[in-house]
Parts: C-alpha cells; structure tokens; sequence
C-alpha cells in the first residue's frame, strides 16, 4: 500500500476518517436491519401472524433503504453526504424504537419499515458515494473497508439482540438498540467530509496540482449513464439477483429452527454471514484493484449461485455455517465491488446518483425476495422452492454479465485492431 495514502506529511490521511465513518454508518444501519431475524419469532408469535407476513417487515424496509438511494444519491451530489448520512442515523433509531412501542404488525410496518427504510435509504448510498471521491489507486480497498461495516454489523449486531429480547424482551430491545444507533451514528457522521479537495488534497492524499485540479469532477452524466449498454446490463444483473440477496437475513434463522437448531445457533450461523462478508469486502475489494474490478464483480455472482445451492441441501447447522460463510464471502464482494465499478465506468461526476439509481433493481429484488419466500414456505411448508428459484436468479445473472463483458472485449479487440490497420496503412 502506498504511503502516500496513509499519510499526508505527518498526519493520517483524512480519507481514511471518512472511511471510518463510512464503516460505522453501514455498521449501524446494516446491523440494525439484520437483528430483524432475531425478532422473527417473537414478532411472529406476539401478532399472532404469517412467516409471510412477518416478512413483508424486512421486506418493505429493503425496498425503501436501496430505492431511495434514486434520491438520496443525486441529493448527495448537491448538498453533501455528512447532512443526510445525520438523519439517516436519526430516522433509523427512532424507527426501530418506535418498533418496539408498536401495538399492532401494522405499525411495525410503520416504524420498521418506514423509519429503517427511509434511514439507511438516505445514509447509504450518500455514504458510499463520498468514499469513491477521496480514493483513486485504493478505490476498491477503500470502498471495501468502507461497506464491511455491514458485515461486522451482521456478526455482533444480531447477537446483541438475541441478548436483550432473552434479558427485558423484544420491545426494550429494540429501544435500546435505536437510542444507541442514533447516539454513536450521529457522532462519527460528523466526519464526512464530501470533497478531499476541501480539505486540501487530491484521492489517496496526493498534492493538488495542475493535474489534480478537482473543481470539475469529470464523469458522465445521469442520462448519459443509465442509458448505457453497461448500465442496463449491470442494473439487469443486480434486479435478478436480489431476488435471493436478502433472502438468508430474513429466513436462514427460521430455516434452522425449523431443522432443530436451537436458536442461540442459529443466530450465529447468521453471523457467520456477517464473518464471510467482512473477508469478502476487505480482501476481494483489495484483490479486485489488482486482478481488475469487472472480471471480480463477475465471480461474485457465480459465487452467490453457488452459495445458494448449498442451502438448498443443508440441513444440519456446520453445513449452514458452511452456506453462511461462502455466501458472506462473495455477497461481501459484490457489495464492495458495485460502487467502485460505477466510480470506473462512469466517472465521480455524478456517482452517488448513477449509484442510487442502480440501487433501485436491489430495491424491488428486496421487496420481492424475503416475502415472496415467506409467502411460499406458508403455502407448502417448505423453503425448496424460493431456494432454487435463488439459485436459477444468480445463475442468469451470472450469464447476463458474462456476456455482456465477452461482447465489450470483442468489440474493444475489434476497434484495436481496426486502429492498427489504418496506422499501417498509413
């Protein structure tokens, strides 16, 4: 790793503060929204409800969180990130306390959903967005570090839960943990800062000079952006495929109740979701930088197939634990991968709007994946059906980005060679 990016004379690189911010905002929200599966069954026995129903909680308040990021992104671009990632962690925590104060599923769907929804929606993207800003050389290790903090989220923030809910019950837990999201999440947001350039720097702490002017971020535009070849290809890939996405943060507890694994278990094969993908978005992040990020995206996908078609058959917890780590691994990938892949593509001009949008196919794979699987496992009392449906989503998105690469480098030799020949000719 370069120095320079660490240190600008003899302080630390601000970047890497905005990174850490970026970390604990994800931490925060991400790990809020997946104590969810820790609150399945009280929730489900307290309102007397569905799996189904039950789900449509997780499921409404997925859609909002990535599809507002169509607002919270271009919003970002103009106002700043450190503004909106601050009432995101406000909205978030009075979400999940007024969750626990709920009289009726109803208002859950209210509170949880509406209030997580709309408080990651608005910290997330903006979050993501300013971290591709200060890095160049380290943009995939930044954005890594950057969004692992939803993998450490999902590995200590469930456990938490299941810790209240057995000590002052679920409606207290939920208190507890919003008052605390709001406390902590508010603080570190104060450390954004949108533009290195503000702090008197360029990306990975280089000196400003004529090069480096940032006055202008180049990029293209929104329009320009998504109506292209690439973009549509990439937003194809990521609608289909988070159909199964969320799936596992809403029902792998439930899976493993269901197949006699006691529930202190199953909410740590859970957080192996979260060790996997912590491992995936630091060290894939990094490792991408340097095998390139479009080929890494590509075997992100292949593995989510994968992953998901080891659930299909397990039913003892070291073979879910086995499923929850491969999948965090390449799911913690993907994540980490996204953002920077746009930031390559299309320039950081517009990126936390380019990135918004794209999030919109997360949005609506999210809303229909959790509860779509809750509403069939009602219906045949197995978990069979949505699972393989997982797995046939990820391997046509898998194919969809695969050819879509092999068209660009055939087309890409077609023009190189094309320009070798007029140069002879000449």
């Amino acid at each position: 790793m370069n120095s320079a990016s660490i240190r600008s004379g003899s302080r630390v690189f601000y970047g890497w503060f905005v990174v850490a911010a970026a970390f604990t905002v994800t931490l925060l929200g991400f790990g809020s929204a997946y104590t969810f599966s820790a609150f399945f069954e009280p929730l489900q026995r307290d309102f007397s409800a569905s799996r189904g129903s039950v789900s449509l909680v997780f499921s409404l308040a997925g859609f909002l969180y990535f599809g507002l990021g169509v607002v919270s992104g271009p919003l970002a671009d103009r106002v700043g990130s450190r503004t909106l990632a601050i009432i995101g962690m406000v909205l978030l925590g009075g979400g999940l306390a007024l969750a626990g104060a709920a009289r009726s599923l109803t208002e859950v769907y209210l509170a949880y959903g509406v209030g997580v929804g709309l408080g990651v929606g608005l910290s997330y993207v903006p979050v993501l967005g300013v971290v591709q800003r200060w890095f160049m050389r380290l943009r995939g290790f930044a954005s890594g570090i950057a969004v692992s903090g939803i993998g450490v989220g999902t590995i200590i923030m469930p456990p938490i839960a299941t810790w209240l809910i057995d000590v002052v019950g679920w409606r207290v837990a939920y208190m507890l943990i919003g008052g605390l999201v709001a406390a902590i999440g508010i603080g570190m947001s104060l450390l954004i800062v949108n533009d290195p350039q503000e702090r008197g720097t360029a990306p990975d702490g280089d000196p400003i000079g004529p090069q480096l002017n940032l006055a202008s971020p180049q990029g293209a535009s929104i329009r320009e952006a998504i109506r292209s070849p690439h973009f549509i290809t990439l937003y194809a890939a990521c609608l289909l495929c988070s159909f199964g996405v969320f799936v596992p943060f809403a029902h792998l507890v439930p899976y493993a109740l269901d197949h006699g694994i006691p529930q202190s278990s199953a909410v740590l094969i859970l957080g192996a979701i979260g060790i996997g993908s912590t491992m995936g978005r630091f060290f894939l992040g990094g490792l991408a930088d340097r095998l390139g990020r479009k080929v890494s995206l590509l075997a992100m996908f292949a593995g989510m197939a994968l992953a998901m078609g080891i659930w299909a058959f397990s039913t003892q917890a070291w073979q879910l634990g086995t499923f929850a780590l491969v999948y965090g691994l390449f799911y913690g990938g993907w994540v980490a991968l996204l953002p920077a892949v746009v930031m390559d593509e299309f320039g950081g001009r517009n990126v936390s709007g380019i990135i918004g949008i794209l999030y919109t196919s997360v949005a609506f794979g999210t809303l229909v994946g959790p509860s779509a699987a809750g509403f069939a496992f009602d219906l045949t009392q197995s978990y069979t059906l949505p699972l393989v449906a997982c797995v046939c989503a990820n391997v046509v998105s898998t194919c969809i980005v695969a050819v879509a690469y092999r068209s660009r480098m055939v087309r890409s030799k077609t023009r190189s060679g094309c320009a070798d020949a007029q140069r002879v000719g000449k």
